[in-house]
């Protein structure tokens, strides 16, 4: 108690000439806020700081409060689509339409023409009709709110036929069968694990069904002994028996993959004219925009979709749109120069080996010892499973520690590199490194090193 006679007050730690450069660069509310922090720590745990320590202890706590909570990293990992480190870069010119239109007002929901409101799920409508040939189109935050709504709008109350092997678990523990649950359908499930028939879909209809969906297998592979239904066949039995046909895309690509010596991909245009009433994906993985999840297929559901009351608590703000419209303008040629995630999966065996190679060299120079050697990229993001794109990583073998302490040093640089440990050996692939950033990795890498 005697030792805690000693503690000063908030107003008299204020009052100390120290407090004068910090309140100038901080402000005062925040400065006292710490203040506050920093004495109820002492209060608490009995230990009287000295006047320096205190305010030590003070400005960490103001540091803490204000750092960069999201930063940009390097992804040096080889995983095209890292959902934790946010998917698809966007295009520059994608990027710089956001930032264009993030501080000034906009036609985000009004026509110039008319003077009237406008619908801001229009605005990147033409364009993903016309690259997709879909009827109708619009656009919310991600795809699984567009599977929710797309759900809760045509089948509430009603039966969902849908694959027991589609039940799938997205990132998260999301899973397919509570998106239903919360929509207010009601799943019915058929068929087994592995083997699904057209017949076991046909003998689940009833009076009550509403719409058979397909679920694609963006994030996971099923070998061996399988047998699954191809869309063109569903539609003709959702036609047959006057039902919706739902498709959950999720990657979303308008681009063939086989091009790019990939497995073949489904697109949002083959699944429209194999029959979907109804395409959900998202725009930030195949398509490589920013994050966001399209609806596309039959105008007339797609304006009942967007009437309902949830539409307006999954709708996207003006920032994603812009990034958006500005990705799709690149399609428009056919050509997906200028879009990252294109890049790096066209990216040729020579010019990757040649950059690897090249930072070997500059590394070498510096005096770190580190070697080239084959590895393997994916592309992630729960897009094309079992995927593997042969590659060169630079690897790095720890000085002092082990491959885990080096990994957590290249973390901890300013930028953070962010790579993977293969055989107790740090790699970092170039492929997924954008082309401004070499000069990031060799001096994380000589940083992480001494």
């Amino acid at each position: 108690m005697d030792t805690l006679r000693a503690l000063p007050s908030v107003h008299q730690v204020l009052e100390e000439p120290q407090a004068s450069a910090m309140v100038a660069s901080h402000g005062r509310p925040l400065v006292r806020f710490a203040v506050q922090h920093v004495i109820e720590e002492e209060r608490r745990t009995g230990a009287i700081a000295k006047p320096d320590a205190r305010w030590s202890a003070i400005e960490r706590v103001i540091q803490e409060l204000r750092r960069p909570r999201l930063r940009p990293v390097v992804n040096a990992t080889g995983v095209i689509l890292h959902t934790n480190l946010g998917r698809a870069p966007l295009a520059a010119a994608a990027a710089e339409a956001a930032a264009a239109i993030a501080g000034r007002y906009s036609t985000l929901e009004f026509d110039p023409q008319t003077g009237r409101r406008g619908r801001r799920h229009d605005l990147a409508a033409d364009l993903l009709r016309h690259l997709s040939g879909a009827e109708g189109a619009a656009v919310v935050n991600n795809c699984a709110a567009a599977v929710l709504l797309m759900l809760t709008a045509l089948a509430k109350g009603k039966e969902v036929i849908v694959a027991r092997g589609e039940l799938v678990e997205i990132g998260g523990g999301f899973r397919m069968p509570d998106v239903m649950r919360l929509s207010g359908a009601r799943m019915v499930e058929v068929g087994t694990t592995n083997r699904t028939r057209a017949e076991d879909y046909a003998a689940a209809i009833t009076p009550r069904t509403a719409a058979i969906m397909k679920v694609h297998a963006s994030n996971f592979q099923v070998i061996g002994f399988t047998e699954s239904v191809e869309l063109k066949e569903l539609a003709a039995i959702a036609r047959q028996h006057q039902l919706l046909i739902l498709h959950d895309l999720g990657s979303g690509a308008l681009l063939e993959t086989a091009a790019y010596g990939l497995a073949e991909e489904p697109r949002i245009q083959d699944s429209l004219r194999s029959g979907a009433d109804l395409v959900a994906c998202s725009a930030d993985k195949l398509l490589g925009g920013p994050q966001a999840g399209l609806l596309l297929g039959r105008a007339a559901l797609v304006d009942r979709v967007m009437k309902h009351p949830l539409a307006r608590a999954v709708r996207v703000d003006k920032m994603t749109l812009a990034a958006l419209i500005a990705t799709l303008d690149l399609y428009l040629t056919q050509s997906p120069a200028g879009l990252p995630i294109w890049d790096m999966l066209g990216a040729s065996a020579e010019s990757i080996a040649a950059r690897a190679r090249t930072w070997q060299s500059r590394l070498i120079e510096r005096g770190a010892a580190v070697e080239v050697v084959a590895a393997e990229s994916t592309v992630g993001g729960g897009s094309l499973p079992g995927e593997r794109l042969p590659t060169t990583a630079l690897s790095i073998t720890a000085r002092r520690g082990g491959a885990a302490d080096l990994l957590r040093r290249l973390r901890e640089h300013e930028p953070p590199v962010i790579g993977r440990i293969v055989d107790e050996r740090v790699l970092l692939d170039p492929r997924t490194v954008l082309p401004d950033e070499d000069d990031v990795i060799v001096e994380a890498v000589v940083a992480a090193l001494v």
